[in-house]
């Protein structure tokens, strides 16, 4: 039998923060789902977490501590789904660490997802956009810098990443300042061609500043 605790410790203060570099709310979000599961495990097999051993969280556990999760704690399937992602990052890390477990991880990896509802991205309406727009200090040197940012990215649709190249020293700015003729914006990936941005009165006037 292998000893739950050094894998699990390894995983949260090492593999996650530093390999992965995972944020501080993912690996909280993470240590949360793993304390629901020991607690579970321990419970069902009456001993303490500390106790536990891998090969007592087969698929079978998982699958009844997903069960648990939703009918006891009422959780949905988004919540359900978060915990069963924390479960089979630590099974991708344990695969590696545990050759004996293989199967074992492969069956727990094979658990799918549920399915959920995915919402229709909302879009703001033109008094919802100036509102957010007004919301920098006009009269400060960042409050300027913000609406000038926030004013470029609406009228051109452009990610941050574009937003940067735009701004930068030599970049499309300049000649889109200059009124000349329409800017070249290029993306990522699939908007990796130029798009041209066309200069705007308002928006000219704002970067300006």
């Amino acid at each position: 039998m292998t000893p739950l605790a050094p894998h699990i410790t390894a995983f949260l203060r090492e593999r996650l923060p530093i390999d992965r570099r995972a944020s501080e709310h993912t690996c909280d979000t993470y240590a949360h789902a793993f304390r629901l599961l020991f607690q579970f495990a321990a419970t069902r097999l009456a001993k303490t977490p500390s106790q536990l051993h891998l090969e007592q969280i087969d698929a079978t556990m998982v699958l009844a501590f997903l069960q648990h999760i939703e009918t006891e704690r009422k959780n949905g399937p988004v919540t359900r789904n978060g915990r069963l992602a924390a479960i089979k990052s630590f099974m991708h890390y344990i695969e590696y660490q545990v050759p004996s477990a293989l199967d074992q991880v492969r069956r727990i990896l094979a658990i799918p997802f549920k399915k959920t509802d995915t919402k229709l991205v909302a879009y703001l309406t033109l008094e919802e956009m100036q509102a957010i727009l007004n919301v920098p200090a006009p009269h400060t040197r960042f409050g300027i810098r913000d609406r000038a940012m926030l004013d470029i990215c609406f009228v051109a649709g452009l990610r941050v990443s574009e937003l940067f190249e735009f701004s930068g020293k030599g970049g499309a700015n300049e000649y889109y300042l200059s009124g000349s003729g329409p800017a070249p914006i290029f993306g990522r990936g699939l908007l990796s061609v130029a798009r041209l941005l066309y200069p705007n009165f308002s928006s000219m006037h704002v970067v300006a500043q």
